[in-house]
């Protein structure tokens, strides 16, 4: 992989790996231990949040692709492209549809129980976390 693809590669995946962590690990569970924050309060600025993330995991989706297409990459890196791309799409397409759905109806004023999709989520949070330390890793190890 050339240098600069594998720089950019690298740098983007770590800056993604820093968002996840710091929104999804970090923010989201701290949010709702904060004083007077109720659930609606919580769902509706989480909502913002995740919002924002994913605006951001997209850019910076497209930023790796490119760089790791213009860069010649070695067989690593391009399975750990398309591994954190996949699970990407699968939170965008398949698990947040579901959750806002959920969060429309806790915010109508509905109580519902804890959602098997949030544990996806968290899940595949997990899992997009150990592909970005591997892509990251693999890139700048690629030069």
């Amino acid at each position: 992989m050339n240098a600069t693809s594998a720089a950019v590669t690298g740098a983007a995946a770590f800056t993604w790996l820093g968002m996840v962590v710091a929104v999804s690990f970090i923010e989201a569970p701290l949010k709702f231990r904060a004083p007077g924050i109720t659930v609606r309060l919580g769902l509706g600025i989480g909502r913002l949040v995740f919002r924002a993330l994913n605006i951001a995991e997209s850019a910076l989706a497209v930023t790796v692709v490119v760089a790791v297409a213009a860069g010649s990459p070695t067989a690593p890196v391009t399975v750990a492209t398309c591994g954190v791309a996949a699970l990407l799409a699968v939170q965008l397409a398949a698990v947040r549809p579901v959750l806002n759905r959920r969060s429309d109806r806790v915010l109508a004023g509905e109580e519902l129980p804890r959602s098997r999709a949030h544990y996806v989520y968290i899940a595949v949070e997990v899992l997009k976390a150990a592909a970005l330390v591997t892509l990251g890793v693999n890139a700048l190890a690629a030069v």
